[in-house]
């Protein structure tokens, strides 16, 4: 088949690629169908990588479209410790049904090293002055004050309070980047292995789990932990505590003052061995299935946002958001794989240090023109879309009793996606919205066996 030759006069090409990438025919293909679909009716040199590069910069491919590839970030392994108790980790577990005792979270605090943990039960509404007495009657008169914490960036750690007296005690607080909780992973594996501990003492013994939290902490620290190749008690106090399935008669084995410093000291080391090779074994596993992405100072990335829905919804619109917004400019690069972004006044209340795979470089090109719209983005990275009117109305017949619903056009969007939202749920969030909407008329549709009615404004 004859291909006509495309020469390079007047943006010629550009335009066949726009017509062939930007139009309602065409919907944004990859480089590889695009260049297909186009050499059977076109030429010219080097049609192939121009259509690649074309592909490339497009601003809204950019913005949309996932990432087909290993994710970037090599695994960067925190330091491990030189003694017991020194650096430690800690989290909250919440949302558990609430105790007699009125307690329905869980402070989890690990030691990096021996990977000893307490579990202590506390209330959603403790101030950060009770959480700083609770960390010293039970972290501080027990192990003494550690030189580092590390954490996310909940605001039990972020807020002042905490930051200060921590800094009082000459303890260093090393928080998270934002949205990325694989930096404190010893407690979120520490969590999953309390959490299910605990699902289990609930089903087996039908009490409430605060009265069985301290035999579930004793059942942990007793236990084989593999990174260490021994129970944390055992890391920590030399050998494993009695209990009763395995105990140790009373004098069996007694040791002088010199004796049991050389054999914690010797322990200690094993310890510290044993988690370098398996860091490195970890470190090796991770790094198969990533790849390395470094940026420089002055670039410019996309951040990675998740969408999430205002209401319920019946249909599937939050799928369509967009995976990215931005471009941001890199102010400065923080650490290894973390940078931090220049965000706008609208993304004030975020953490602007982002670790490398929440970040996708942005390739500029001369034709972008990027609109500023406001975006509402909440602390966890996730934005609302807001209602801007109500197009249609109807209510659903069951058994017991009727539904009504509302179609809703959103903000930002057309009234072809539109979407039926809960009319309760509307009234209750967004009243202004009901203010003009006057009368209505009902009459009834049936559909596939079941009886709607279809109300129509008069």
């Amino acid at each position: 088949m004859d291909r006509l030759c495309v020469p390079d006069v007047d943006d010629l090409r550009r335009e066949l690629m726009i017509e062939a990438h930007q139009t309602v025919y065409t919907m944004h293909p990859g480089s590889t169908k695009m260049y297909k679909d186009l050499k059977v009716c076109y030429w010219w040199n080097r049609m192939k990588a121009d259509v690649a590069d074309f592909v490339s910069r497009c601003l809204t491919c950019q913005r949309v479209k996932g990432e087909h590839q290993k994710p970037p970030g090599l695994l960067q392994p925190l330091l491990i410790p030189e003694w017991k108790w020194e650096r430690i980790t800690m989290d909250f577990v919440t949302g558990l049904p609430r105790s007699q005792e009125g307690y329905d979270s869980i402070w989890v605090i690990v030691d990096r090293l021996t990977k000893s943990a307490h579990f202590l039960p506390v209330k959603i509404t403790y101030g950060y002055a009770k959480l700083a007495e609770l960390f010293i009657s039970e972290i501080v008169r027990l192990q003494g004050v550690p030189i580092s914490i590390v954490s996310d960036r909940g605001p039990q750690f972020t807020s002042r309070f905490w930051v200060k007296f921590q800094e009082a005690m000459g303890t260093k607080v090393q928080l998270s980047t934002a949205f990325h909780p694989q930096t404190d992973g010893q407690s979120e594996r520490t969590i999953q292995t309390l959490e299910d501990m605990l699902r289990a003492c609930v089903m087996d013994f039908g009490v409430g789990w605060s009265k069985f939290l301290p035999l579930v902490e004793f059942a942990y620290n007793n236990s084989y932990q593999a990174s260490i190749e021994m129970a944390p008690y055992e890391a920590l106090y030399g050998r494993k505590c009695r209990s009763p399935v395995c105990w140790f008669e009373v004098g069996e084995k007694r040791l002088i003052g010199p004796e049991l410093i050389q054999i914690t000291s010797e322990k200690i080391e094993v310890i510290r061995k044993k988690l370098q090779t398996t860091q490195s074994r970890q470190k090796s596993y991770a790094d198969k299935r990533r790849r390395d992405l470094e940026f420089s100072v002055g670039d410019c990335v996309f951040l990675k946002v998740s969408p999430t829905k205002g209401v319920f919804r019946f249909g599937k619109k939050d799928k369509l958001s967009p995976r990215f917004i931005g471009p941001y400019e890199i102010l400065e690069r923080v650490g290894v794989v973390a940078y931090r972004l220049a965000l706008p006044p609208n993304l004030s209340a975020i953490h602007p240090v982002f670790y490398v795979s929440m970040l996708r470089k942005y390739m500029s090109d001369p034709s972008h023109v990027l609109e500023v719209h406001p975006i509402d983005l909440r602390d966890d990275m996730v934005y609302e879309v807001q209602p801007e009117a109500i197009v249609d109305r109807q209510v659903r017949k069951l058994r017991s009793k009727d539904i009504a619903s509302v179609k809703v056009k959103w903000k930002g969007h057309s009234r072809e996606e539109a979407t039926w939202e809960l009319e309760d749920k509307m009234r209750e969030e967004y009243p202004h919205l009901f203010d003009n909407l006057g009368k209505y008329s009902i009459f009834s549709i049936k559909f596939r066996g079941r009886n709607f009615y279809k109300v129509g404004r008069l």
